[in-house]
Protein backbone atom coordinates (compact mmCIF):
# COMPACT_ATOMS: atom_id res chain seq x y z
CA UNK A 1 0.00 0.00 0.00
CA UNK A 2 1.25 3.75 -1.04
CA UNK A 3 2.69 5.29 2.67
CA UNK A 4 0.74 8.02 1.87
CA UNK A 5 -2.61 6.58 1.86
CA UNK A 6 -1.02 5.03 5.16
CA UNK A 7 -0.40 7.98 6.45
CA UNK A 8 -3.38 9.25 6.01
CA UNK A 9 -5.46 6.09 7.16
CA UNK A 10 -3.51 6.54 10.34
CA UNK A 11 -4.98 10.07 11.01
CA UNK A 12 -8.45 8.90 10.27
CA UNK A 13 -7.93 6.41 13.06
CA UNK A 14 -6.53 8.45 15.47
CA UNK A 15 -8.88 10.77 15.28
CA UNK A 16 -11.77 7.78 15.33
CA UNK A 17 -9.88 6.13 18.40
CA UNK A 18 -9.63 9.05 20.27
CA UNK A 19 -5.88 8.12 20.76
CA UNK A 20 -2.56 6.87 18.87
CA UNK A 21 -2.22 3.77 20.80
CA UNK A 22 -6.01 2.50 20.23
CA UNK A 23 -5.08 3.77 16.25
CA UNK A 24 -2.04 1.62 16.48
CA UNK A 25 -3.99 -1.47 18.00
CA UNK A 26 -7.25 -1.07 15.30
CA UNK A 27 -4.76 -1.03 12.32
CA UNK A 28 -1.87 -3.68 13.45
CA UNK A 29 1.13 -0.95 13.66
CA UNK A 30 3.33 0.07 16.37
CA UNK A 31 2.65 3.15 18.43
CA UNK A 32 6.07 4.76 17.21
CA UNK A 33 4.75 3.80 13.39
CA UNK A 34 1.72 5.85 14.06
CA UNK A 35 3.39 8.43 15.71
CA UNK A 36 5.86 9.06 13.12
CA UNK A 37 3.23 9.20 10.19
CA UNK A 38 1.43 11.62 11.71
CA UNK A 39 4.30 13.47 12.32
CA UNK A 40 5.34 13.32 8.96
CA UNK A 41 2.11 14.50 7.49
CA UNK A 42 2.42 17.50 9.81
CA UNK A 43 5.61 17.91 8.96
CA UNK A 44 5.55 17.90 5.38
CA UNK A 45 1.91 20.20 5.80
CA UNK A 46 3.48 22.42 8.32
CA UNK A 47 0.41 22.59 10.62
CA UNK A 48 -0.13 20.43 13.92
CA UNK A 49 -2.73 17.96 13.36
CA UNK A 50 -3.63 16.71 16.83
CA UNK A 51 -2.74 18.10 20.32
CA UNK A 52 -1.54 14.95 22.68
CA UNK A 53 -1.96 14.24 26.09
CA UNK A 54 -2.77 12.13 28.50
CA UNK A 55 -6.84 11.60 27.36
CA UNK A 56 -5.48 10.93 24.10
CA UNK A 57 -4.87 12.82 20.71
CA UNK A 58 -7.73 15.43 19.37
CA UNK A 59 -7.75 17.38 16.10
CA UNK A 60 -6.45 20.94 16.45
CA UNK A 61 -8.04 23.62 14.57
CA UNK A 62 -6.11 22.80 11.37
CA UNK A 63 -6.67 19.50 11.54
CA UNK A 64 -10.20 20.07 11.81
CA UNK A 65 -10.17 21.92 8.60
CA UNK A 66 -7.86 18.96 6.90
CA UNK A 67 -9.57 15.90 8.06
CA UNK A 68 -12.83 15.67 5.68
CA UNK A 69 -10.29 15.98 2.85
CA UNK A 70 -8.21 13.49 4.29
CA UNK A 71 -11.38 10.76 4.72
CA UNK A 72 -12.46 11.36 0.97
CA UNK A 73 -9.21 10.55 -0.08
CA UNK A 74 -9.57 7.61 2.48
CA UNK A 75 -12.54 6.60 0.85
CA UNK A 76 -11.85 6.32 -2.48
CA UNK A 77 -8.57 4.31 -1.98
CA UNK A 78 -10.98 1.96 -0.67
CA UNK A 79 -13.72 2.36 -3.40
CA UNK A 80 -10.56 2.11 -6.15
CA UNK A 81 -9.44 -1.57 -4.45
CA UNK A 82 -12.50 -2.54 -4.44
CA UNK A 83 -13.39 -1.94 -7.68
CA UNK A 84 -9.93 -3.38 -8.96
CA UNK A 85 -11.04 -6.21 -7.01
CA UNK A 86 -14.20 -6.72 -8.47
CA UNK A 87 -13.24 -6.72 -12.32
CA UNK A 88 -9.99 -8.50 -11.39
CA UNK A 89 -13.12 -11.04 -9.80
CA UNK A 90 -12.02 -11.51 -6.62
CA UNK A 91 -14.48 -11.20 -3.52
CA UNK A 92 -12.30 -9.34 -1.29
CA UNK A 93 -12.70 -5.47 -0.19
CA UNK A 94 -14.42 -4.10 3.18
CA UNK A 95 -18.00 -3.30 3.30
CA UNK A 96 -18.67 -0.05 5.74
CA UNK A 97 -22.14 0.08 6.97
CA UNK A 98 -24.14 3.09 8.49
CA UNK A 99 -26.26 1.43 11.69
CA UNK A 100 -27.71 1.68 15.29
CA UNK A 101 -28.68 -0.72 17.56
CA UNK A 102 -31.39 -2.33 16.75
CA UNK A 103 -30.40 -3.03 13.65
CA UNK A 104 -26.77 -3.90 14.01
CA UNK A 105 -28.28 -6.49 17.14
CA UNK A 106 -31.54 -8.23 15.43
CA UNK A 107 -31.06 -7.88 12.05
CA UNK A 108 -27.12 -7.69 10.29
CA UNK A 109 -26.05 -11.15 12.01
CA UNK A 110 -27.68 -13.61 10.25
CA UNK A 111 -26.86 -11.68 7.13
CA UNK A 112 -23.61 -11.42 7.42
CA UNK A 113 -23.25 -15.19 8.28
CA UNK A 114 -25.10 -15.67 5.44
CA UNK A 115 -23.03 -13.64 3.09
CA UNK A 116 -19.64 -15.04 4.48
CA UNK A 117 -20.44 -18.39 3.25
CA UNK A 118 -20.25 -17.39 -0.33
CA UNK A 119 -18.21 -14.42 0.12
CA UNK A 120 -15.28 -15.09 2.76
CA UNK A 121 -12.88 -12.47 1.46
CA UNK A 122 -15.24 -9.55 2.47
CA UNK A 123 -14.71 -7.70 5.84
CA UNK A 124 -17.38 -5.62 7.26
CA UNK A 125 -16.96 -2.01 9.51
CA UNK A 126 -19.95 -1.07 11.17
CA UNK A 127 -20.14 2.79 11.47
CA UNK A 128 -22.50 3.35 14.82
CA UNK A 129 -24.36 6.42 14.33
CA UNK A 130 -28.04 8.39 14.86
CA UNK A 131 -30.21 9.44 11.81
CA UNK A 132 -28.31 12.37 10.77
CA UNK A 133 -24.91 10.84 11.18
CA UNK A 134 -26.07 8.37 9.06
CA UNK A 135 -27.60 10.06 6.33
CA UNK A 136 -24.51 12.53 5.93
CA UNK A 137 -22.14 9.39 5.71
CA UNK A 138 -24.11 7.95 2.97
CA UNK A 139 -25.06 10.91 1.22
CA UNK A 140 -21.10 11.68 1.10
CA UNK A 141 -19.41 8.64 0.85
CA UNK A 142 -18.09 7.30 3.94
CA UNK A 143 -20.22 4.30 3.85
CA UNK A 144 -21.59 2.02 1.25
CA UNK A 145 -25.29 2.21 2.86
CA UNK A 146 -26.68 2.89 5.57
CA UNK A 147 -29.82 1.70 7.51
CA UNK A 148 -32.69 4.62 8.04
CA UNK A 149 -36.36 4.39 9.25
CA UNK A 150 -38.96 6.18 7.10
CA UNK A 151 -41.17 8.30 8.04
CA UNK A 152 -40.67 10.78 9.09
CA UNK A 153 -37.48 11.41 7.15
CA UNK A 154 -37.50 11.88 3.58
CA UNK A 155 -34.03 10.88 1.97
CA UNK A 156 -31.84 13.83 0.30
CA UNK A 157 -31.74 14.13 -3.11
CA UNK A 158 -29.46 11.47 -5.28
CA UNK A 159 -30.12 8.98 -2.17
CA UNK A 160 -32.16 5.89 -2.89
CA UNK A 161 -33.57 3.54 -0.51
CA UNK A 162 -34.42 -0.30 -0.36
CA UNK A 163 -37.63 -1.13 2.11
CA UNK A 164 -35.98 -3.87 4.64
CA UNK A 165 -38.57 -4.39 7.01
CA UNK A 166 -41.68 -2.88 8.27
CA UNK A 167 -41.49 -2.70 12.55
CA UNK A 168 -44.02 -1.38 14.77
CA UNK A 169 -43.76 0.52 17.58
CA UNK A 170 -45.01 -0.72 21.19
CA UNK A 171 -45.91 0.64 24.50
CA UNK A 172 -43.54 -0.17 27.01
CA UNK A 173 -44.27 -0.61 30.59
CA UNK A 174 -43.26 -2.04 33.80
CA UNK A 175 -44.34 -5.44 34.77
CA UNK A 176 -47.25 -5.78 37.02
CA UNK A 177 -48.38 -1.94 35.56
CA UNK A 178 -52.02 -1.49 35.49
CA UNK A 179 -51.61 -0.58 31.57
CA UNK A 180 -50.16 -4.02 30.77
CA UNK A 181 -53.43 -5.29 31.46
CA UNK A 182 -54.71 -3.85 28.39
CA UNK A 183 -54.36 -5.45 25.07
CA UNK A 184 -53.79 -2.19 23.70
CA UNK A 185 -52.45 1.23 24.92
CA UNK A 186 -53.49 4.45 24.12
CA UNK A 187 -51.03 7.08 23.60
CA UNK A 188 -53.58 9.33 25.93
CA UNK A 189 -52.81 6.95 28.56
CA UNK A 190 -48.98 7.55 28.56
CA UNK A 191 -49.50 10.98 29.20
CA UNK A 192 -50.75 10.26 32.67
CA UNK A 193 -47.14 9.16 34.16
CA UNK A 194 -43.32 10.27 33.52
CA UNK A 195 -42.24 9.18 29.60
CA UNK A 196 -38.91 8.18 28.76
CA UNK A 197 -38.48 9.54 24.85
CA UNK A 198 -36.38 7.51 22.63
CA UNK A 199 -34.08 10.36 20.44
CA UNK A 200 -31.63 9.79 18.40
CA UNK A 201 -29.46 13.28 17.82
CA UNK A 202 -32.33 15.44 16.55
CA UNK A 203 -34.28 13.05 15.55
CA UNK A 204 -36.96 10.79 16.89
CA UNK A 205 -39.90 8.64 15.69
CA UNK A 206 -41.95 9.12 18.87
CA UNK A 207 -42.76 12.54 19.38
CA UNK A 208 -44.72 13.44 16.16
CA UNK A 209 -47.08 10.59 17.48
CA UNK A 210 -48.10 12.54 19.95
CA UNK A 211 -48.19 15.51 18.16
CA UNK A 212 -50.22 14.32 15.49
CA UNK A 213 -52.59 13.10 18.00
CA UNK A 214 -52.50 16.45 19.98
CA UNK A 215 -50.63 15.32 23.25
CA UNK A 216 -47.90 16.44 24.96
CA UNK A 217 -46.28 13.57 27.19
CA UNK A 218 -44.23 14.21 30.60
CA UNK A 219 -41.10 13.48 28.82
CA UNK A 220 -38.35 14.38 31.71
CA UNK A 221 -35.95 11.64 30.73
CA UNK A 222 -34.16 11.07 26.66
CA UNK A 223 -31.44 9.07 25.75
CA UNK A 224 -30.62 7.38 22.69
CA UNK A 225 -29.55 3.88 23.61
CA UNK A 226 -32.62 1.59 23.47
CA UNK A 227 -31.59 -0.92 26.35
CA UNK A 228 -30.76 2.10 28.84
CA UNK A 229 -34.92 3.15 28.50
CA UNK A 230 -35.58 -0.67 29.15
CA UNK A 231 -33.41 -0.67 32.65
CA UNK A 232 -35.34 2.86 33.24
CA UNK A 233 -38.48 1.58 32.29
CA UNK A 234 -38.17 -1.78 34.63
CA UNK A 235 -37.12 0.54 37.57
CA UNK A 236 -39.98 2.79 37.16
CA UNK A 237 -38.56 5.50 36.25
CA UNK A 238 -41.27 6.40 33.13
CA UNK A 239 -43.17 4.52 30.54
CA UNK A 240 -41.78 4.61 26.66
CA UNK A 241 -42.57 3.60 22.95
CA UNK A 242 -39.98 1.28 21.66
CA UNK A 243 -39.58 -0.11 18.55
CA UNK A 244 -40.54 -3.76 18.16
CA UNK A 245 -37.08 -4.94 16.49
CA UNK A 246 -35.16 -4.42 19.40
CA UNK A 247 -37.75 -5.73 22.07
CA UNK A 248 -36.86 -9.00 20.67
CA UNK A 249 -35.30 -11.37 23.45
CA UNK A 250 -35.25 -8.79 25.71
CA UNK A 251 -33.98 -8.86 29.08
CA UNK A 252 -35.56 -6.53 31.35
CA UNK A 253 -38.89 -6.89 33.36
CA UNK A 254 -41.01 -5.46 31.19
CA UNK A 255 -44.31 -5.79 29.19
CA UNK A 256 -44.76 -4.77 25.51
CA UNK A 257 -48.20 -3.64 24.05
CA UNK A 258 -49.54 -2.72 20.93
CA UNK A 259 -50.88 1.01 20.63
CA UNK A 260 -53.84 2.07 19.64
CA UNK A 261 -53.98 3.67 17.02
CA UNK A 262 -50.93 1.44 15.76
CA UNK A 263 -48.03 2.98 14.92
CA UNK A 264 -45.11 1.54 12.41
CA UNK A 265 -41.92 2.34 10.76
CA UNK A 266 -40.29 1.89 7.46
CA UNK A 267 -36.61 0.03 8.06
CA UNK A 268 -34.81 1.03 4.55
CA UNK A 269 -31.61 0.58 3.53
CA UNK A 270 -29.88 3.82 1.98
CA UNK A 271 -27.02 4.43 -0.80
CA UNK A 272 -26.26 6.54 -3.22
CA UNK A 273 -27.71 6.85 -6.50
CA UNK A 274 -25.80 4.65 -9.26
CA UNK A 275 -22.40 4.45 -6.72
CA UNK A 276 -23.00 1.05 -4.83
CA UNK A 277 -20.45 -1.11 -5.47
CA UNK A 278 -21.08 -4.82 -6.59
CA UNK A 279 -20.31 -6.50 -3.07
CA UNK A 280 -22.44 -4.09 -1.50
CA UNK A 281 -25.13 -4.95 -4.11
CA UNK A 282 -24.96 -8.54 -3.31
CA UNK A 283 -25.07 -7.83 0.44
CA UNK A 284 -27.86 -5.81 0.08
CA UNK A 285 -29.84 -8.90 -2.36
CA UNK A 286 -28.87 -11.16 0.69
CA UNK A 287 -30.09 -9.09 3.03
CA UNK A 288 -33.61 -8.91 1.63
CA UNK A 289 -33.76 -12.44 1.39
CA UNK A 290 -33.00 -13.45 4.87
CA UNK A 291 -35.44 -10.76 6.25
CA UNK A 292 -38.25 -12.29 4.05
CA UNK A 293 -37.28 -15.72 4.99
CA UNK A 294 -36.25 -14.96 8.56
CA UNK A 295 -37.68 -12.34 9.92
CA UNK A 296 -40.47 -11.21 8.41
CA UNK A 297 -42.42 -8.44 8.17
CA UNK A 298 -43.26 -7.06 11.56
CA UNK A 299 -46.07 -5.00 12.39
Amino acid sequence: MDSTIQKYQALVECVRAGSISAAARKLDYSQSGVSRMIADLEREWGVQLLERGRRGARLTTDGEQILPFVEAICEDHRRLRERVAEVSGAQTGTLVIGTFSSVATHILPPVIEKFQEEHPGIEYELRMGDYSEIESWVADGLVDFGFLPYPPQVPKEGLVRESVLIDELLAVVPEGHPLAKKARIALADLCDEPFILLERGCDNEVSPLFDRAGLRPHSRLATWDDYAIMSMVENGLGLSILPGLILTRCPYRIEKRPLDPPARRELAAVHREGRLSTAARAFLDCLVTTSENGLGRRG
